[in-house]
């Protein structure tokens, strides 16, 4: 038997069983399930900076959009409460759109 132990999505286990396999599952406590899913966020993030083409890269970041969805949660916060967060610091910070690469700053003690 192969083993995975590592989070999957909720339709997995249903899927495996319309394909007649057999697989053993277990319901995570909250601890492991906020360690599991920043366990996921890393896997799905290592997926993301291996790909090479558009198509694979939005299939990748679906991925992670899923597991930060699924992040909030756990931080008692709504997909739109985040989103909410986010345009505010969009807002007061900007976003990442200008492409703008901080080099250096000059520390005004030493000037």
């Amino acid at each position: 038997m192969k083993k995975y132990n590592k989070l999957v999505r909720d339709k997995i286990p249903d899927i495996m069983g319309a394909l007649g396999k057999t697989f053993n599952t277990r319901t995570l406590g909250d601890r492991e399930y906020v360690e599991s899913l920043r366990q996921k966020l890393q896997e799905e993030s290592a997926e993301y900076l291996k790909t090479d083409n558009d198509q694979d890269a939005l299939m990748e970041l679906a991925d992670m959009l899923e597991v930060i969805h699924a992040l909030a949660y756990t931080h008692h916060a709504t997909f739109e409460e985040l989103e909410h967060i986010r345009q505010h610091k969009k807002r007061e910070r900007g976003a990442f759109l200008n492409r703008t690469y901080l080099m250096d700053v000059e520390d005004e003690k030493n000037a």
